[in-house]
């Protein structure tokens, strides 16, 4: 086991601690990778023959010290060797999500200077092809799946599998070189540049060294007790830092096997065959799961219906105590193990978790609700904060001394406080040394002191815990004063497994009105169930039934908020069903489906100014990306409705029409 008390030293970046891996555990499985059903697997004395190959080949290519390559697929065991190979270089990865269309990719591979790109396949290939001529540092492109390329004949497109060969020889006429570059590199050099979601603007490069990434991983390795006997799957962006800290930074910190999935598709598949010990999840994934499961529960007979209800009220009523070892009544204790006998064992092995000691979410706030089911039915989720410029490393909750509400106490070595005006600020050891070729912006968010202004706003609770409310620039007051913290009531919405997207709107307003984005899914079962027939998207998000059934999840929210004298005043008064799913190639989300609010606001203005008058309906036309690639126009009639809202006798109410 890797002595995490010992300072970095001689192993201040991540080729060093790859060459250690290789040295201590040689045989232990470092990756594995599905491929037409079969589980493959590299030990780290292999991954680092094949590391070594490529890092001679792209020097062969003219990779030189300082380039800036860029790395663009899913999550391949090839595609993280190549951060090695570039790093053991000298060189910087900037990884791309796969997703982008070619626009967002012309902008971060223009700003960021990249000399090269290594793509997953064909589709990464052909979408840089079509900008090409708009990046002229860009020289050479590899490719690692060579499916469909056959008949590409530029002189600048190399196979991953050509690249290495040449790399052996080159590595058997410079035998000495490998290990050299690697002794060259240090921990203050930088490592990644990765490129922010652009929620609010173009996304800007975030600069990390590796002291930012692997500090903050073997803190995170000593607090959580993760070792080379855990199983991590890798499925999430390369461009996601949550990613690239647990699959990478933390992997080589620690020695575990990281396991990449077939594909997209097969991800649920996949994990429940890898049972993984550590897993990483932004919450949407969590809530999709939870969707699927009152989905199932809905489609099965009344018994199991029944067993469901009545257990899942036990695990709410004791257990989460029982998780967090606290004293719980014996007949509560005993009904909880006949439930995990019954079916909080079997649900979490039918989503692979049955074996996750630590479950982590992070990027965005998961809701309460969520939150509290899985820990209820035994699966310890924490949550963690951080941003790109953290590292990912800020907060994070303990074993013990989990509130549903916060996000956990700083991490070891963070300092953390709130500002006069509400916003979290905090220095961390993983502080990023600045934005790539933005000085203003770098000037704006790390002060002169080390403080990394967040533009979250946030308290810290009497324990110590942070409690995150809101990007601070969006929470606000409506017209009578009352606090608007639009993400907090939109995660409550979010709860309910018919709403998948939901946007409030309210700030200086006289009431808070929403659009909501259906779930396909679980909406076509539903209305499956009570025979509705419909033709598409649009058609069902129409329909008066459809209005009804998310009218009540609305008003089930406000009763909520009614509880709390604080936000009593933002129930949610009129609504709307988009006629189209919120979507990031749109330009309506970010690539880790974070609402782009002035984007929306911007586009939808006809539907909010409808919200806030007398109208029942209004006709709206937008545009919409289809899945290969072309645009067109969707017009629709969208229905308005107004949802009750609940208080003392003061309060006012709306009766829906």
């Amino acid at each position: 086991m890797v002595n995490l008390d010992a300072p970095l030293g001689a192993n201040d970046t991540t080729p060093k601690l790859l060459l250690q891996q290789a040295s201590m555990r040689g045989e232990h499985p470092a990756f594995r990778a599905k491929y037409l059903g079969i589980w493959q697997t590299w030990s780290w004395r292999e991954m680092v023959d094949e590391i070594r190959s490529l890092t001679c080949g792209l020097a062969a290519l003219g990779v030189v010290r300082g380039d800036l390559i860029a790395i663009i697929g899913s999550n391949r065991p090839q595609l993280y060797w190549t951060f090695d190979a570039i790093q053991a270089l000298g060189a910087v990865p900037v990884p791309l999500y796969a997703d982008s269309v070619a626009d967002e990719m012309r902008y971060v591979l223009k700003h960021a200077e990249v000399k090269m790109a290594i793509c997953e396949d064909q589709e990464q290939i052909d979408k840089i092809l079509s900008i090409r001529e708009d990046l002229p540092l860009l020289k050479d492109l590899v490719y690692l799946d060579p499916r469909g390329l056959r008949h590409y004949d530029q002189p600048f497109l190399h196979a991953m599998e050509a690249v290495q060969t040449t790399g052996r020889t080159y590595d058997q006429e410079h035998s000495e070189f490998f290990a050299s570059q690697i002794a060259d590199g240090k921990g203050s050099d930088i490592c990644i540049v990765v490129y922010t979601s652009g929620t609010t603007g173009d996304p800007k490069g975030v600069l990390l060294n590796f002291d930012n990434l692997l500090k903050s991983a073997r803190s995170v390795a000593e607090l959580e007790a993760i070792d080379e006997n855990e199983e991590m799957l890798a499925y999430l962006p390369l461009a996601w830092v949550g990613d690239h800290f647990f699959s990478v930074a933390l992997q080589h910190v620690c020695g575990f096997t990281v396991n990449c999935p077939e594909s997209a598709d097969t991800v649920t598949l996949d994990l429940k065959e890898i049972g993984p010990t550590c897993f990483l999840s932004p919450p949407a994934i969590f809530e999709n799961f939870l969707t699927q499961i009152r989905i199932r529960m809905e489609d099965s007979g009344r018994l199991k219906r029944k067993l469901f209800g009545y257990f899942v009220g036990v695990a709410s009523r004791c257990g989460i105590d029982i998780l967090e070892g606290r004293t719980v009544a014996l007949k509560d204790r005993l009904l909880h193990m006949l439930g995990n006998i019954l079916i909080f064992g079997p649900l979490k092995d039918n989503l692979g978790l049955s074996r996750t000691r630590f479950a982590y979410t992070g990027g965005a706030p998961l809701g309460e609700e969520v939150f509290n089911f899985y820990r209820s039915i035994g699966l310890n989720l924490k949550q963690l904060y951080g941003q790109t410029e953290s590292s990912a490393y800020v907060c994070i909750q303990r074993d013990g001394d989990v509130k549903p509400d916060t996000v956990g106490p700083p991490c070891p070595g963070v300092d953390l406080k709130i500002t006069d005006d509400g916003e979290i600020i905090y220095k961390s050891p993983g502080n990023f040394v600045g934005y790539f070729k933005n000085d203003e912006a770098t000037a704006e968010t790390l002060d002169s002191e080390g403080w990394v202004h967040t533009g979250d706003a946030g308290i810290i609770d009497d324990d110590g815990h942070l409690k995150v409310i809101d990007r601070a620039k969006d929470v606000g007051q409506l017209e009578d004063g009352t606090l608007f913290a639009p993400q907090f009531i939109e995660n409550k919405l979010k709860f309910f497994p018919f709403i998948r997207e939901a946007v409030v709107h309210g700030a200086d307003r006289d009431f808070v009105a929403c659009f909501v984005n259906i779930d396909l899914e679980a909406v076509s079962n539903w209305a499956e169930r009570e025979g509705i027939s419909y033709t598409n998207y649009t058609d069902l998000a129409s329909r008066d039934q459809i209005y009804g059934l998310i009218k009540d999840c609305i008003e089930q929210v406000n009763r909520g908020l009614a509880q709390d004298s604080a936000l009593r005043g933002s129930q949610i008064g009129r609504f709307l069903l988009l006629h189209k799913e919120l979507d990031a190639d749109d330009g309506e989300l970010t690539r880790t489906r974070k609402v782009r609010r002035r984007i929306i606001a911007d586009r939808f203005s006809p539907l909010i100014d409808a919200l806030y008058s007398d109208a029942e309906h209004v006709s709206f036309e937008s545009q919409v990306t289809f899945e290969d690639g072309r645009k067109g126009m969707l017009k629709a009639d969208l229905k308005i409705r107004d949802a009750k809202t609940f208080g003392d006798e003061n309060a006012s109410e709306r009766q829906a029409a």
